[in-house]
C-alpha cells in the first residue's frame, strides 16, 4: 500500500460513523456589509486602488486604444505587449495602424522559452483584459490563459488594464455567484490591488520589486 492510500484509507476510516454538519452558511455575513450603487463600486474601487498608487482612468469604451497611445508616449515608452488573437489586441492593432503610433507593438505568440531574453528586460509596458473587479477590497481580477498568459501582467514595468464598468462588482462572493466560477476555474487567477511594492529592504516603500512599477487601470463606460 502506498503512502497515499494509507492517509485516505486512515481519512475514510475516521469518519465512519459521523454525521456530516448541515451547510448553515449565511451568504449575507460577506456581502452585506459591503453592498454599493452602481456609481458608488467605481467612485470606491478608485479611491482604494489610487491610495496605493494605481493611476486610473474612466472614458467611453471605444476610445481605449487612443488612452493607452497617449500613455505611452508621455512616458516615451518605446514599445507596448498585446495579444493579437483577443478582441482588445485588434482593436489595438487597427488603432496603431490607423493613426501611426511610434511605440512598437510587440505580440506575444510564441513560447516564453524562444524569447526569455527579450520579455524579462526589453518590454516596457503591456495592456491586458480584465474578467472584472471587486469595489469592496479594490481589486482587480484577472484569468491568465494562453492567449494573455500570467506573464503579461507581472514582467513589464508599466502594466495597462482594461476594466469594463459593468464588471465591476460589490464583493468576491458576489462575482463568484456571477461569474460561476464552481462551474470551472481558471489554472492560476490574480487579484492586484496596486504596483508591485515591498518595504522588506531596510523597512524603505519600494515599487516594482516583484512586478510591474506602474499599474493604470482604464476603467471602459458601456456605450
Amino acid at each position: 500500500m502506498t503512502a497515499r492510500n494509507n492517509i485516505l484509507d486512515k481519512l475514510r476510516t475516521g469518519l465512519a460513523g459521523s454525521t456530516p454538519r448541515p451547510d448553515d452558511f449565511d451568504e449575507s455575513l460577506v456581502t452585506q456589509p459591503w453592498q454599493y450603487t452602481p456609481e458608488d463600486r467605481i467612485q470606491r474601487l478608485r479611491a482604494l486602488m489610487e491610495a496605493v498608487h494605481t493611476e486610473v482612468h474612466q472614458l467611453p469604451a471605444r476610445d481605449w486604444p487612443g488612452m493607452v497611445q497617449t500613455l505611452l508616449e508621455r512616458r516615451a515608452l518605446g514599445n507596448l505587449l498585446y495579444a493579437p488573437g483577443t478582441d482588445y489586441g485588434e482593436q489595438l492593432a487597427a488603432h496603431w495602424q490607423a493613426s501611426g503610433a511610434a511605440p512598437d507593438l510587440i505580440a506575444y505568440d510564441r513560447p516564453v522559452e524562444e524569447w526569455r531574453e527579450e520579455l524579462f528586460w526589453k518590454v516596457d509596458a503591456s495592456v491586458t483584459s480584465t474578467v472584472g473587479a471587486i469595489a469592496a477590497t479594490g481589486s482587480l481580477v484577472l484569468w491568465p490563459d494562453r492567449q494573455e498568459p500570467r506573464l503579461m501582467s507581472l514582467l513589464p514595468p508599466l502594466h495597462i488594464a482594461l476594466l469594463k464598468a459593468s464588471d465591476i462588482e460589490d464583493n468576491l462572493y458576489g462575482m463568484m455567484q456571477k461569474q460561476q466560477w464552481s462551474a470551472g476555474m481558471p489554472t492560476n487567477l490574480l487579484m492586484v490591488s496596486g504596483p508591485s511594492k515591498t518595504a522588506d529592504i531596510e523597512q524603505v516603500l519600494a515599487y516594482g520589486a516583484h512586478g510591474p512599477k506602474e499599474l493604470v487601470v482604464l476603467i471602459l463606460e458601456d456605450l
